[in-house]
């Protein structure tokens, strides 16, 4: 089963979430501040982070930062406050979704669920090739990799799943709301900024120009495509 690492300096809030998620049967990890996590995270194999924003020692959105220096793992942000400039900071840094304190537990399962199966498959029942080749852009399914010229792109999961999407279907132009519904697997809401954030990411990793993109093309007042 996978391991999840619950990182909140509220202790109640860590008891809580291990008696939900432990009942589903998750292996479970716990840090209080932003550089335990970072120490649990190097030592063990962790396969998705709870993330409190507001911690001592390094808050959340730090923590998020420099773990995606190096790791790919789902990261969800739990914040009590329910600002958006908070939410947007975080994915800005590189969290996959947040969750506003108080929660739900019930929808704190669902999201957890929903994280780990888009970071081990994309699901659905089509049958998709599993190379994906776009110019100097290669999109390897079956390793979960990206690479550009030979040269391994580091993304997220949700990045990953954004670039897979629209790489299946070339020329394509999906809506910022079509992108998320299909990513995220729910619906949009209102939620399409965050499609802009992440398009912005991929961008700037797979991208010579960024502000001048190849192939990731924005198509003004509809949404975005993958230039064929």
């Amino acid at each position: 089963m996978p391991n999840i690492l619950i990182c909140d300096d509220e202790r109640d809030i860590v008891t809580a979430l291990k008696i939900y998620l432990s009942a589903e049967g998750y292996g479970l990890y716990e840090a209080y501040t932003g550089r335990e996590a970072l120490d649990i995270v190097r030592k063990h194999t962790i396969h998705l982070i709870l993330m409190d924003i507001m911690m001592p020692e390094m808050d959340g959105i730090s923590a998020t930062a420099k773990l995606r220096e190096e790791y790919n793992i789902p990261i969800i942000l739990l914040t009590a406050k329910s600002e958006d400039t908070d939410k947007v900071l975080g994915l800005n840094v590189g969290a996959d979704d947040y969750i506003t304190k108080p929660f739900n537990p019930i929808e704190v399962l669902a999201r957890v669920r929903s994280q780990l199966r888009r970071y081990t498959t994309l699901g659905g029942m089509e049958q998709k090739p599993s190379k994906l080749v776009i110019g100097s852009i290669t999109l390897d399914d079956e390793a979960k990799t990206v690479t550009v010229d030979g040269e391994n792109v580091n993304l997220t999961p949700i990045e990953y799943n954004i670039l897979h999407l629209l790489m299946r279907h070339p020329g394509r132009v999906y809506s910022s709301a079509q992108i998320y519904e299909q990513v995220w697997n729910e619906a949009a809401y209102g939620s399409e900024g965050a499609v802009a954030v992440h398009i912005r990411h991929l961008r700037e990793k797979l991208e010579i120009t960024p502000s001048d993109p190849r192939y990731l093309k924005v198509v003004w007042g509809l949404g975005y495509k993958m230039e064929p």
